[in-house]
């Protein structure tokens, strides 16, 4: 088994979940902005685009070197041995960024990596002419970040946050990390009973379910790597093999999920169905305000709607006061709520025991969190 250094790619707020969800996979972490850095064999590679519910992407880090110059980058990426990771029949795109750094055309630096690296390739597999590049896809990207060359491959390929299970979804829908962080943050246990009383096509419930039933949240998806000639198949069998056996299939869950739009709750009824959690969890048509139960110790966690056209606001502002109001009712229930709106503690009329700052999307919003008080009930 070859050691790589690794880097899970993570949106801005929620790298410490990341790494923490890393460290329980066995490795050492080291954190950066929207990144959590960690070292692996081909295993790690396997086991973590299964099992990370929160990061972006895992990606090799292939080089690490200054570049002011075009000549300095070249001979910097025909430096890595390539021929350690790419078949000579590789199909190598090459996308890159820059951020603060003299090289800032970034067109340029990716052509000139493509140029280096074929120059290494050709060398290394005794290559005159052309390489064909009709064999399995490795993605690279050239990022330079104040002069600072970093070269990755992408091991994950589609993006992490794409579980396979959202068959439909609404008009501007949560991304599956960033709901499973929701939950993880709220420190819910499958012995809670849970409720997303904004369901919309219902990703937090599923990623609660998946959570509560300890199911990998990679573990009906493909991923890039697995088509290289290096990652051989028995390590993916392994690997999946091991999340079958981790997971707690007979689990039992109260998760609730509803909403106002009875399109969207039928929405999630299918997504629930294709991620095989039919029976499991419970989605009807309810206006959030209407919210009443003789369950005790619960966690709600939700993104209710931010209002984003006029007149919406206004309606938004009463929904949530009259929400705050019900909850005042049910002081042993915790309440997570993922919000735009500046005023928000105001309309709800309470405020929160902790705000977490995090971005839905190119949205800031913060996660409202409302403790709920211990109940004589044992937990």
């Amino acid at each position: 088994m070859t050691k790589f250094n690794l880097v899970a790619t993570a949106a801005m707020g929620l790298e410490a979940i990341v790494a923490e969800e890393v460290r329980e996979l066995g490795y050492e972490t080291r954190v950066d902005n929207g990144k959590v850095y960690f070292e692996g064999d081909e295993m790690a590679i396997a086991r973590t685009n299964l099992w990370l519910r929160v990061a972006d992407r895992v990606k090799i880090v292939v080089a690490q070197f200054p570049a002011k110059t075009f000549d300095q980058l070249f001979e910097g990426v025909k430096a890595v041995q390539w021929e350690k990771y790419l078949p000579v029949d590789a199909n190598f795109p090459v996308s890159g960024k820059s951020v603060k750094s003299t090289l800032f055309s970034v067109p340029d630096c990716q052509a000139i990596t493509k140029k280096a690296i074929v120059e290494r390739m050709k060398l290394a597999y005794k290559r005159l002419g052309f390489l064909d590049e009709s064999g399995p896809t490795f993605k690279i990207e050239i990022s330079i970040l104040k002069d600072m060359a970093t070269l990755t491959i992408d091991t994950s390929g589609v993006g992490l946050h794409k579980r396979g299970y959202r068959t439909t979804q609404g008009e501007a829908p949560l991304k599956e990390t960033l709901a499973a962080a929701l939950v993880k943050i709220s420190k819910w246990s499958p012995s809670r009973p849970f409720v997303d009383p904004f369901c919309g096509s219902g990703t937090i419930a599923l990623e609660a379910a998946m959570i509560g039933q300890n199911i990998a949240p990679g573990y009906n998806r493909e991923f890039i790597s697995e088509s290289w000639p290096w990652m051989k198949q028995d390590i993916w069998d392994k690997a999946r093999d091991e999340a079958d056996s981790l997971a707690n299939y007979d689990q039992e869950l109260t998760i609730i999920g509803t909403d106002i739009d009875h399109k969207m709750v039928a929405i999630a009824q299918e997504n629930a169905l294709e991620a095989g959690f039919g029976d499991l969890l419970t989605f009807k048509q309810m206006q959030a305000t209407d919210f009443t139960t003789k369950l005790t110790d619960g966690v709600i966690v939700t993104n209710p709607p931010y209002g984003e056209r006029i007149g919406e606001v206004e309606e938004i502002e009463k929904m949530l006061r009259q929400f705050g109001q019900v909850m005042q009712n049910y002081p042993t229930w915790s309440v997570y709520m993922l919000s735009s709106m500046e005023d928000f503690e105001v309309h709800y009329g309470k405020k929160a025991t902790k705000k977490r700052k995090l971005f839905n999307g190119f949205i800031r919003t913060d996660l409202y969190q409302y403790w709920g008080q211990k109940s004589k009930r044992e937990n």
